[in-house]
């Protein structure tokens, strides 16, 4: 399997948390016919309205005039899941009440109250959102099914009060891609939960979900939801509206709460809004932070004129840092095109550096492995009906359940965490986390401060590594479709708090690209997906390098005695999946 350089452990960069948020997938699109590219339109105007597409004040216009229901949109979608998911099993659960809470939403709009933009719109979440309703929270894991979360997350709450209906669970990388190395993980684990599958993409499904808001992103381009919510530590939230051609924003660091989000690392972690408009993205934003605020004021044309745009020289040579997936070097001129028509809109082009990532990624995995042994287990504890209590236990729930866990990845990186204690106090997590977070922020605001810039761009599945770690807004946005009939993106990022500049000049380009298209469920039928699945995970195996950094040889004798104990063992595993 041909993967860059920046996705591989090596003695010069490291293990990092890319490696196992990357996938690598071959072939070429071919248009799907017969009844499953037929499902794409059938739907269209299930509730009486042609919603595919439709914004989300477009839905509120329909809703407003007569000409739809809450509850006609909500069995809309509804019917398109049940037609679509099982081809991209972008979504885990169906809220059994949607209908319902839709019903009692149209009696409110009838009586003359209506709460605002997200009156009656039907929402997905992320499976590690939780939600106290009929619903799981699970983050994908059977380890964790049947338990019961204290209360709705507030970013949860935020949208119930505001209107929003939460119609189901999206699929998700299990435990967010924060359970493996990169040793079985292309292409699944970046889209991959024992619960909901492996998430395919609704543009090629040969092609990658990314991750690990694999469900947020498919469900969101598939026309599954009006919107989506998803979460990101490190690319979760860029990397799948990359893919999926949607507009996805990982906001701020603190500007949405975390609370009620099952957690990697509370120094990264954040929600973010999924749409298929920029229109939609500032709608959700502003209803999800603490404070609430009108992002929409700032969808205005001519946000770009005046301002200057950094173009982040190194992401632009895609052997650097980017996906690895071959043809994905291909986006690289989409971005080039979309810096050209910022420019035609009165943007200022010019070169800039926000530094090296792999001078800081390795510490950003030793940071995360410390906190996420810490954090999780701080969760786990908020939660009844289960005896599920700290990374041990979950580790254990793994190896006693193998043939559904550890169907096409291992734990390896749970393995790891497990030996990280101290947190918080430890110094060498200090030192990890300080360099870390420094570093990132340093070369962004550097770059920022030097070059007089407004917002730095990328192309994509590239520079995700730098905002996150910094804790600053990252926007993906869709710049075009390739002649493979896959999606590319682009990265637009600045310092903190920037979010409604970042909105205002994705608009602008947004108004003037159109890049935005439905998918078209190209590439290879997904009769046989666990075939398809292992035959990947068999080559990506064995393309493994051999050398593995520190940080993870001191599991070496955990990951064998894992195996001796384990209901099938790695060995065996295979030899199981391949009969």
């Amino acid at each position: 399997m041909n993967k860059q350089h920046s996705d591989y452990s090596d003695s010069d960069h490291g293990i990092t948390r890319r490696k196992f948020i990357g996938a690598a997938a071959g072939g070429s699109a071919a248009l799907l016919t017969g009844s499953l590219a037929c499902l794409l339109k059938s739907t269209a105007s299930a509730a009486g309205f042609d919603f595919i597409e439709a914004t989300i004040p477009q839905l509120q216009d329909a809703m407003a005039s007569g000409a739809l229901t809450s509850v006609g949109l909500t069995m809309g979608y509804i019917e398109r899941i049940k037609s679509l998911n099982p081809t991209l099993h972008a979504v885990i659960e169906v809220n059994p009440n949607a209908v319902a809470i839709a019903a009692a939403l149209d009696n409110e709009r009838r009586a003359g109250n209506v709460r605002g933009p997200l009156h009656g719109i039907p929402l997905l979440v992320k499976d590690n959102i939780a939600t106290k309703d009929n619903m799981q929270t699970t983050a994908g894991s059977l380890a964790i099914y049947g338990n019961e979360v204290p209360v709705d997350a507030p970013i949860i709450q935020k949208l119930r009060a505001a209107g929003a209906i939460i119609l189901g669970k999206s699929n998700l990388g299990e435990w967010a891609n924060f359970r493996d190395d990169e040793a079985e993980t292309y292409p699944l684990a970046v889209g991959w939960s024992a619960r909901g599958g492996s998430t395919n993409n609704a543009y090629d499904l040969s092609y990658t979900s990314w991750g690990s808001s694999s469900g947020s992103g498919a469900g969101a381009a598939a026309n599954l939801c009006a919107a989506a919510v998803g979460t990101e530590t490190d690319g979760s939230i860029t990397g799948p509206s990359a893919v999926e051609n949607i507009f996805g924003l990982k906001p701020t660091l603190g500007l949405i709460s975390q609370d009620g989000i099952v957690p990697i690392s509370h120094q990264q972690d954040t929600a973010g809004p999924m749409a298929r408009s920029v229109t939609d993205v500032a709608i959700l934003l502003g209803i999800m932070q603490s404070p609430q605020s009108d992002y929409t004021q700032f969808l205005r044309r001519g946000a770009l004129n005046g301002k200057r745009i950094g173009r982040d020289t190194r992401f632009f040579v895609y052997s650097y840092f980017g996906s690895g997936i071959p043809g994905d070097e291909e986006t690289v001129a989409f971005a080039n095109h979309a810096l050209d028509v910022m420019a035609s809109l009165g943007a200022t082009i010019v070169d800039t550096d926000t530094g090296d990532v792999f001078a800081y990624t390795s510490d950003e995995f030793t940071a995360l492995l410390y906190e996420f042994r810490a954090q999780i287990a701080d969760y786990l504890q908020t939660l009844s009906k289960t005896n599920m209590r700290t990374l041990a236990d979950l580790i254990a729930f793994n190896n006693a359940h193998c043939p559904q866990e550890l169907v096409y990845y291992d734990q390896d990186v749970f393995l790891s965490a497990e030996q990280f204690v101290g947190y918080p106090n430890d110094p060498n997590y200090i030192a990890a986390r300080n360099h870390a977070t420094g570093t990132a922020r340093a070369g962004i605001d550097g770059a920022i401060a030097r070059d007089h810039l407004d917002a730095i761009v990328a192309p994509h599945l590239t520079n995700s590594t730098g905002p996150a770690v910094a804790g600053y807004p990252n926007f993906s946005m869709p710049v075009g479709i390739r002649s493979s009939g896959r999606p590319a993106g682009m990265l637009m990022y600045s310092t903190a708090f920037r979010e409604a500049q970042l909105i205002a000049m994705a608009y602008d380009l947004e108004q003037a690209l159109n890049a935005r298209q439905q998918p078209q469920l190209l590439g290879a039928d997904p009769a046989d997906p666990e075939r398809r699945i292992l035959h990947r995970s068999s080559a990506a195996r064995q393309s493994t390098p051999a050398a593995r950094k520190d940080i993870l040889r001191s599991t070496t004798l955990e990951l064998e005695h894992a195996s001796r104990q384990r209901v099938c063992s790695r060995d065996d595993f295979w030899s199981l999946r391949a009969a």
